[in-house]
């Protein structure tokens, strides 16, 4: 069973989140926190309709209104249509928290261009068509949060270019989208999470072995604890907050 965040805050009531990836780890992680805020939250899943499920009736259970919505974060069409049924379920979207990611890597001149592709579908052109259809529905007061990675700061280990070149781009857009943006009063920010205990990199497995010693505070990060940043930069709190990089990271990168 999937725990809930206690709270008795309302700071997102009244709001609508899409959360990309938000069946497992991470993103589950955020739907839940901001829909414990009081958002009525969207999420997206690939392959993993049980899991999207047990986080939509956990959400359900605490008194929340959630959906899961079928899109391949790689195929533009299912996302665009993603948006549409998360505008037509909750009326609107004020929080897109592009987190829907993949990666794939290996020694540069080994990576197979058909994995180089599908990286750049999904950590890229996926944040880039949820973005550009998620924007047109949201008002002032409008927040995009975008997950990074700090291997963009700090690359621990080889076999990562890859990965570090997608989210590299995520970083760029990020700082150029405010532009476009912030006349609109919506904020746009990236949260770069560090070693974390998820799926894709468990606490215990071979990367943390490699990196387990730099972690300042001597731990792997908890997704709760990414859902937290990612939390205050959805909520009026962060207003001022824009085109900001946010690594969140145990001081792995310091």
């Amino acid at each position: 069973m999937i725990a809930t965040t206690s709270t008795t805050s309302t700071t997102l009531a009244g709001k609508v989140a899409l959360v990309t990836g938000g069946s497992r780890s991470i993103g589950a992680a955020i739907a839940r926190k901001l829909a414990a805020g009081g958002a009525s939250v969207a999420l997206t899943y690939s392959a993993s309709p049980d899991k999207a499920q047990q986080v939509v009736d956990a959400i359900k259970q605490a008194g929340g209104r959630a959906i899961a919505i079928q899109a391949d974060a790689g195929d533009p069409e299912a996302v665009r249509a993603s948006v549409a049924k998360a505008v037509e379920a909750f009326g609107g979207i004020d929080i897109l928290v592009n987190n829907a990611g993949v990666a794939l890597g290996g020694p540069i001149e080994q990576i197979a261009f058909e994995d180089y592709e599908r990286m750049i579908a999904v950590n890229v052109t996926g944040v880039f068509v949820a973005t550009q259809e998620a924007v047109r529905h949201m008002k002032e007061g409008g927040r995009v949060i975008h997950i990074g990675s700090s291997m963009t700061r700090y690359a621990a280990f080889p076999g990562a270019s890859l990965y570090t070149l997608t989210k590299g781009a995520v970083s760029g857009f990020n700082r150029s989208l405010v532009r476009d943006l912030g006349p609109k009063g919506i904020t746009v920010n990236t949260v770069h999470p560090g070693p974390t205990d998820t799926d894709m990199n468990p606490d215990g497995g071979p990367v943390s072995k490699i990196v387990g010693p730099g972690m300042a505070i001597g731990r792997y990060g908890k997704s709760h604890e990414i859902a937290s940043v990612v939390a205050f930069l959805a909520s009026p709190e962060a207003a001022f907050v824009t085109g900001a990089d946010i690594v969140a990271d145990g001081g792995f990168t310091a």
